[in-house]
């Protein structure tokens, strides 16, 4: 038995090496970049200080420090690994595909491609969707809440660290058309379930949005509700992959007989 999954074990190994290697590659590359992709990063939190500082002079005040000596130096880890991460998905997505791709016939992998490429896509979506809408919200909420008693001072490595939870949360929390169209394809679920199941979705989502982003209602509402509309865009794909069989008209014992 071990002998047939050796061949198996070999090809996981230099998958995951190859994976492994493009991280450290794209870390390095980063590394040596860390600034231009801080200030990236930095950006929607100087955006929602500026337009705060409008309204609160003491958010005017606020900045970005560290209570480190290192501090700096592990920011820019924290930064880099985050860039060799995103940069990285590509090759660890091909390295996945390569991998699963030879056990799996010629109509599986055109059901697979769809899931490899939309699982893409739409991860790239939800972190477009989190820096672009989310973080400038949030960041303006938070930091404009008590603004007018407290000087905010913002601490770096948790900023860094914030806004990666956010990015990666939203990222996977979009996955969720992906992940019912797979569920379709394997026969598991079908319109009809997934409809009679919205009511208890609606909870489960609000559980996961509070998991997956930071503890603020106002950033748990604005995962929520895009998940909540996903629900509904997935209940369509699913529809057309896999929809529930139409109800039969059956006739009643005790209907009246026709009589000729």
């Amino acid at each position: 038995m071990f002998d047939d999954l050796r061949p198996h074990l070999v090809e996981l190994r230099k998958r995951l090496a190859i994976s492994v290697a493009s991280v450290m590659i794209m870390f390095f590359i980063a590394f040596n970049y860390y600034e231009p992709i801080l200030h990236w990063i930095s950006q929607p939190l100087n955006d929602a200080l500026s337009l705060v500082a409008k309204t609160s002079p003491n958010a005017a005040k606020g900045m970005a420090t560290t209570n480190q000596i290192g501090g700096t130096f592990f920011v820019a880890m924290k930064v880099s690994f985050f860039a060799a991460l995103l940069g990285s998905l590509p090759i660890i997505l091909s390295q996945i595909w390569l991998f699963v791709a030879p056990g799996l016939y010629a109509n599986e992998k055109k059901m697979m491609i769809p899931i490899v490429v939309g699982g893409t896509v739409m991860f790239l979506i939800g972190g477009a969707f989190a820096y672009y809408v989310v973080t400038p919200f949030g960041f303006q909420y938070l930091i404009g809440f008590g603004s007018a008693s407290f000087v905010p001072m913002i601490n770096v490595e948790d900023y860094v660290g914030f806004f990666t939870k956010i990015m990666f949360g939203f990222g996977l929390a979009f996955e969720l058309p992906v992940f019912c169209y797979f569920l379709a394809l394997l026969g598991l679920i079908d319109d009809r379930m997934m409809i009679g199941f919205f009511r208890y979705a609606i909870v489960l989502i609000f559980i996961i949005a509070a998991l997956l982003t930071p503890p603020d209602v106002l950033t748990q509402c604005l995962m929520a509700i895009p998940l909540i509309i996903l629900y509904g865009i997935s209940i369509i794909i699913v529809r057309f992959v896999n929809p529930a069989p139409k109800e039969e008209a059956y006739i009643g014992e005790d209907e009246e007989e026709t009589i000729d």
